[in-house]
């Protein structure tokens, strides 16, 4: 587990992707905030509270449905990206600021508190009581985040680069492994253990993005460890990248996503 240092550091460097990650980044399953919205009893005028919001990839399908939804961004790039991305929408305001030291206004609360992808970076001592503080009661908060799955009969291109990770010193962590849809981790025993929350839900959900080398190592660029790289780091493996789908006859690599989706209501 990352330490609070490594953490906050690692997280900062989204900033400066903030060009990047919108095009980069990819949209979640619509399935995905259907099944949100049925597990947390969304009415129609429900005031939802986004936790880094980066450049309203999540935002919008919620948007889309009339939601008032209030988002805290870390970044203040990530942050004015996210205003330019959503300003049809009049019931969204997006604020540049950090959850964890956010003060409410006096007598808010919200029906859903909800992070896409961001949760991870959150204090673990704090996030499930300063997530419960924000919500009314009975109010639900809601996480996923989208990783790398390896269905059968993937692209093999991501066992094929490994070893080049490997040579610029960028080994895969311990225990990740290669996980396939419908096996990542889900945190219910955590969840159930803070005594904060009942009525756990997890799903889990996939689909499947095709890039060629360009847009590939533009989302490259929008992960924290490529963005932390050093530079001769960096070029080795982008190149490589590069190299090795300029030998494919479509020049194109399927990367294979994974999401699982936790829903849980407030307790008190």
């Amino acid at each position: 587990m990352q330490d609070r240092n490594d953490r906050e550091r690692l997280r900062e460097t989204f900033d400066t992707a903030a060009d990047r990650y919108q095009r980069a980044r990819p949209d979640y399953p619509a399935e995905l905030f259907d099944v949100l919205e049925t597990l947390a009893g969304l009415s129609a005028d429900a005031r939802l509270l986004e936790i880094g919001c980066a450049t309203g990839k999540a935002t919008a399908p919620l948007a889309q449905r009339g939601y008032r939804i209030t988002c805290l961004e870390l970044g203040p790039e990530l942050a004015a990206a996210a205003r330019r991305n959503l300003s049809a929408f009049p019931r969204v305001t997006v604020l540049t600021g950090d959850f964890e030291t956010w003060q409410r206004p006096p007598g808010t609360a919200f029906d859903l508190v909800f992070a896409a992808t961001a949760w991870h970076w959150l204090d673990p001592a704090t996030r499930w009581r300063t997530a419960w503080a924000a919500l009314r009661p009975g109010g639900h908060l809601g996480f996923w985040a989208a990783a790398h799955v390896f269905p059968d009969g993937g692209d093999p291109f991501f066992h094929e680069l490994q070893p080049v990770y490997d040579e610029i010193g960028e080994p895969q962590p311990p225990g990740e492994g290669y996980p396939s849809p419908g096996e990542l981790a889900d945190s219910r025993a955590e969840i159930e253990a803070t005594g904060l929350y009942d009525g756990v839900e997890v799903r889990h959900f996939d689909w499947e993005t095709v890039y060629d080398a360009g847009s590939y190592i533009d989302l490259l660029d929008t992960f924290s460890g490529h963005i932390a790289m050093a530079p001769l780091q960096r070029g080795r493996l982008y190149g490589e990248i590069r190299r090795r789908l300029t030998a494919r006859p479509d020049g194109l690599v399927r990367r294979h996503w994974g999401a699982v989706l936790h829903v849980c209501r407030r307790r008190g």
